[in-house]
């Protein structure tokens, strides 16, 4: 049978965000307190973690990459190996919850671009190579993200961006990819980028980056981006965005299957209610499982953020499946049962024969037509609000006889983004 109709075990995982210190953790590593966390997501029948090094502590210097944390890092993968769980690795933090974590020698009267210098570059490269070489013999790693959503240095919003093009950006994952697979051979290496990656016009990290390098395409899938703000918390576009956004993702692949890893999704406050973030998971992992090709789906986060941390963004501080104390909240408990569903009859999706033509080039610049309010994103939102399960194709693949049928897809719409 093909791979799109073929029942499969999607992997169900968790960002791990400590119960005590938060990421500040790494300063005063307690593997006891990482136990104990770790106990609680084994028990919601997860199967991996997405953990995060904070950059500067790892690599204070830039020719310093400090043995005990590294051993720290193993330690954490090996307890984690201890309770059934595989590890996937955050490199470059970088920028988690609103704070950037860049190191000294990156900064100030050091002030040198992210992507471009090459002492940087090499510094960069010379780090994940240490992760990858650091865990590459324990069975239970599953390989390197080169940072979370690092393509947010690169332009707008930020404050002080370092402003590349979209070939230098091309070259900076090729070359940090390889020094993954370098360190750690064989494993699943891969890129991450939040979603200006694939709404915003100019952006320098681009959809066929994130669909073209690395082994697996990641999305980030947040409603806060104006998704639930429009249509607010029960409409169809905001229980399928993690959904579109995977569909989204396959236009731009050169793989017909390429995997496609929703690597971050939660339910944020106040958009998404607490009282109402159980039935938005449900509908958000229903959504996104009835796609083809989907590797897996990693919840943000595990717990939540101790109130005695002060100047978080207020809806960092209530994502977690678990309290800060360890209870199990509404989401956590939904996501379980999800799982224990998915493991006794795996998703099967059908195939996704209808398909919207997305009128953009593969090294597109112009982007926003998809974003939230963008006739592509409401045209999708509105045939999926009938029931239907629409797919998306660039349009200069709309006549691929061979990718179509590869796709299974049988009927294309034209969505007119110029004058919706």
């Amino acid at each position: 049978m093909d791979s799109i109709t073929t029942a499969r075990q999607v992997r169900f995982g968790v960002n791990y965000t400590p119960s005590r210190g938060w990421f500040h953790h790494w300063l005063d590593f307690d593997l006891d307190s990482v136990r104990a966390d770790l106990d609680a997501i084994a028990g919601l029948g997860l199967d991996h973690l997405r953990v995060f090094p904070l950059w500067p502590l790892f690599q204070p210097n830039r020719t310093l990459i400090r043995p005990r944390a590294l051993e720290q890092l193993g330690e954490l993968v090996d307890a984690a190996g201890e309770r059934g769980l595989a590890v996937a690795v955050d490199g470059l933090q970088g920028h988690l919850s609103s704070f950037d974590f860049l190191p000294a020698w990156t900064q100030t009267w050091h002030r040198r671009n992210l992507f471009t210098d090459p002492e940087v570059v090499d510094g960069q490269a010379a780090y994940l190579w240490a992760l990858g070489a650091a865990l590459a013999d324990r069975p239970n790693f599953l390989g390197l993200t080169i940072g979370n959503e690092f393509n947010q240095f690169s332009g707008e919003p930020h404050p002080d961006p370092d402003r590349i093009t979209p070939g230098q950006a091309a070259d900076w994952l090729h070359r940090l990819l390889a020094a993954c697979e370098s360190g750690a051979p064989g494993r699943l290496h891969l890129h991450a980028a939040y979603d200006a990656a694939w709404y915003q016009d100019d952006h320098p990290f681009t959809p066929a980056h994130a669909a073209t390098i690395g082994a697996v395409t990641a999305v980030h899938s947040w409603v806060f981006n104006g998704t639930a703000q429009r249509h607010g918390p029960y409409a169809t576009a905001t229980a399928q965005h993690a959904a579109y956004l995977v569909e989204l993702a396959k236009a731009w692949a050169v793989d017909p299957h390429r995997p496609v890893w929703l690597q971050e999704v939660g339910a944020p406050a106040p958009h998404i209610a607490p009282e109402d973030a159980g039935r938005f998971t449900e509908a958000t992992v229903a959504a996104v499982l009835d796609c083809p090709d989907l590797w897996g789906v990693t919840w943000w986060c595990s717990h939540d953020v101790d109130r005695a941390l002060a100047d978080f963004p207020e809806l960092e501080y209530g994502l977690g499946l678990f309290t800060n104390e360890g209870r199990v909240k509404p989401a956590g408990r939904v996501l379980a049962e999800l799982v224990a569903a998915a493991r006794t009859e795996p998703p099967r999706p059908r195939p996704r024969a209808v398909a919207l033509v997305l009128d953009l080039p593969v090294e597109v610049s112009k982007r926003s037509v998809t974003a939230p309010g963008g006739a592509f994103f409401e045209a999708f939102m509105d045939l999926a609000a009938t029931g239907e399960r629409p797919a998306v194709v660039l349009a200069d693949r709309a006549s691929d006889r061979d990718y179509l049928g590869a796709r299974s897809i049988t009927d294309l719409i034209t969505v007119d983004t110029a004058h919706r």
